[in-house]
């Protein structure tokens, strides 16, 4: 499930070429800032509701929607009829493809999301991918940076592979839902059709069609009078 066509419907994507001769799904973040480069054509063909800033090297597609307090640094290729919601941030080497949101006060930034990703409420996206129709809840944080020196390493059939990528965050595969405040740690790979449940701190490769759940102990007393 390393490779983008176990994780990914590559029809769901203008941007199909990115994973060309990809072994792993991965390779696709080292080649994106040089791929936006060649392929970017500026242009803003969106409207706005209240004011946002669109810097330099953005191309926005027709039917999207920007409101008030969003910022888009680019370079940055942003599809047709997006939602990028109130105070939004887009930073460096962004492509969002058709129909995504991207909510209030989330962040994304060197990442490639595919038609129809969803990222509508305070969430952070960095060096990751996300898939067709992949949802994040609110809250949900993609961490790309390991606390300890070094490349994130992925182990793959009994040994482990250097990615390349010191800054390496998520692959998050077609149609997977993550809950509410789960967190994503360097390297995560959820297959197509998973499920996260709220709060899971996650870590490591997750095959197709599986659901992680959160089995937190809770107590329950009697409230006291006051």
């Amino acid at each position: 499930m390393f490779k983008p066509a176990e994780l990914f419907d590559l029809r769901q994507t203008e941007h199909a070429a990115l994973f060309e001769g990809c072994d792993f799904a991965w390779e696709a973040l080292k080649r994106l800032k040089e791929y936006i480069r060649t392929h970017l054509r500026p242009g803003l063909h969106n409207r706005c509701q209240g004011v946002a800033y669109i810097g330099d090297n953005v191309f926005i597609g027709e039917g999207t929607v920007i409101e008030d307090g969003v910022m888009i640094k680019g370079p940055a290729i942003i599809g047709r009829n997006c939602e990028i919601r109130h105070n939004a941030y887009i930073r460096e080497h962004v492509i969002i493809g058709d129909h995504c949101v991207l909510g209030n006060s989330s962040e994304v930034k060197h990442s490639l999301l595919f038609n129809r990703a969803n990222a509508p409420h305070f969430n952070y996206i960095g060096d990751s991918i996300l898939g067709f129709k992949a949802h994040l809840g609110a809250g949900v944080k993609i961490s790309n940076v390991k606390l300890l020196p070094g490349n994130v390493q992925m182990e793959v059939e009994g040994r482990l592979v250097d990615t390349g990528l010191r800054k390496f965050g998520a692959l998050v595969g077609d149609q997977t839902d993550v809950g509410c405040n789960a967190v994503l740690n360097p390297g995560t790979i959820l297959g197509r059709g998973c499920v996260v449940y709220p709060s899971v701190n996650w870590r490591g490769i997750l095959p197709a069609n599986m659901i992680v759940k959160n089995k937190a102990a809770q107590e329950v007393v009697m409230r006291r009078a006051v």
